[in-house]
């Protein structure tokens, strides 16, 4: 238990005393730790929230277009009602909808750009996806089979120079052989729609067209696939791995997690990194406080003397100055907590505010797939980096708090 007098004495210690030049300095090394322990603390919440933020917004804007689950034929699927059905007794899978996929040239005037065709049934997209929550323009009902309506992403649009009701022209290489050779097959597409997902992989390089004039595009009996909506996402590889068992057909089962592994690997093997830089830096932090601490010994060896004369032992003297240390911990970590809270939760207040007064983008959406920072704040970091920031100022007053306590009295009172 800590007594009354050690606790007084340690936190009669953090303060400074009018006058005296020493004790100034030793506290302004103090408060230098509690400053760096605080800015470490905020620099990590904010860091690791803004990255758990990116992470979420990102997976959701995939599976805005994307599908938990693929289930892709090889070479394509004769009768994907039978194969939705069969994926549907499955109790997680609450949506199924078939799909033509490939790859087209879209031309408008002197523009030419290379897209993904999707072919859709704009009825049963719905239950697979959210794209139609995205729409900036038209509808996905648009898209009716024989009408050869498309629909573009904002970006592709905007670089083609096309609004609704404007043609382009389709180019798919599955062509009509001839003496000369193969000629791509060229078919004319009226904008219906335009949609706008927030990334760039989507809004500049996909297009939606009914999966009837899919089917005519490209020639095919079938479809490509079928795409299968969840219960819950983060079920989609044992999903994947069961369905694989049961379906009779032969087909290529691709999960959310599978298709897009590169994006959330590289968000993951970020955030560690930077968990362990900011650490780094709370630890430095940390760690000035031993300097602090040794400075503060040395001046208080007479005050440390005469307790120990009076009858304290080397335990309350560590205690003593135990108590001096981890307070300046606890000060910054809370401090660091407060400014690092305060932050993430304004984030979107703060980060414009910077932009405008700098004149600086910090989310490129070309490179970063996303033009807003998010953030999401989770009880479980601010503990854990809490928890980390205590036990390292702790550690830090260890060994000056043990040099206090084996101060020889008599030494120390020689030249007082």
């Amino acid at each position: 238990m800590i007594s009354p007098y050690e606790l007084a004495t340690g936190l009669r210690y953090v303060r400074t005393r009018k006058g005296a030049s020493r004790n100034s300095f030793i506290s302004f090394i103090a408060l230098s730790s509690m400053a760096g322990i605080a800015l470490g603390v905020a620099a990590l919440i904010i860091v690791l929230s803004v990255m758990n933020g990116f992470q979420d917004e990102l997976r959701t804007r995939i599976l805005s277009v994307a599908s938990h689950i693929e289930i892709r034929g090889i070479p394509a699927l004769a009768d994907w009602s039978k194969t939705a059905a069969i994926a549907s007794e499955d109790k997680r899978v609450i949506g199924a909808a078939p799909f033509v996929f490939g790859q087209a040239m879209v031309s408008a005037g002197d523009v030419n750009r290379g897209v993904l065709i999707r072919g859709i049934d704009p009825a049963l997209e719905a239950k697979v996806a959210d794209i139609g929550l995205h729409m900036r323009a038209g509808r996905l009902e648009d898209l009716t089979p024989g009408s050869f309506g498309i629909v573009l992403g904002s970006d592709l649009a905007r670089a083609l120079g096309v609004r609704l009701g404007d043609s382009v022209v389709v180019l798919v290489p599955q062509g009509t052989v001839t003496p000369a050779g193969t000629l791509p097959r060229v078919r004319s597409f009226k904008v219906v729609g335009v949609f706008e997902i927030g990334m760039y992989e989507y809004d500049s390089g996909l297009a939606l067209i009914d999966i009837d004039d899919a089917q005519k595009l490209y020639r095919l009996d079938g479809v490509t696939g079928v795409r299968l909506k969840l219960t819950d996402m983060d079920l989609a590889p044992v999903v994947a791995r069961d369905l694989l068992r049961t379906l009779p057909v032969d087909a290529e089962i691709r999960d959310w997690t599978a298709s897009h592994a590169n994006f959330f690997r590289a968000v993951q093997v970020e955030k560690r990194v930077m968990f362990i830089i900011l650490t780094l830096i709370v630890a430095v932090a940390a760690f000035n406080i031993v300097s602090a601490q040794i400075m503060l010994v040395t001046d208080k060896q007479a005050d440390i003397a005469i307790l120990r004369t009076l009858g304290a032992a080397p335990s309350s003297i560590m205690t003593i100055f135990v108590i001096q240390g981890a307070l300046i911990g606890i000060i910054g970590t809370a401090l660091g907590v407060v400014v690092g809270v305060l932050v993430t939760l304004n984030i979107n207040v703060v980060v414009p505010f910077i932009e405008r007064t700098f004149g600086i983008q910090f989310l490129d959406k070309s490179i970063y797939y996303i033009n807003e920072l998010p953030a999401k704040l989770l009880r479980a970091d601010v503990v854990t980096i809490a928890a980390i920031a205590l036990v390292l100022a702790l550690i830090a007053t260890l060994y000056p708090s043990w040099k206090a306590s084996r101060l020889n009295p008599a030494e120390a009172l020689r030249y007082e």
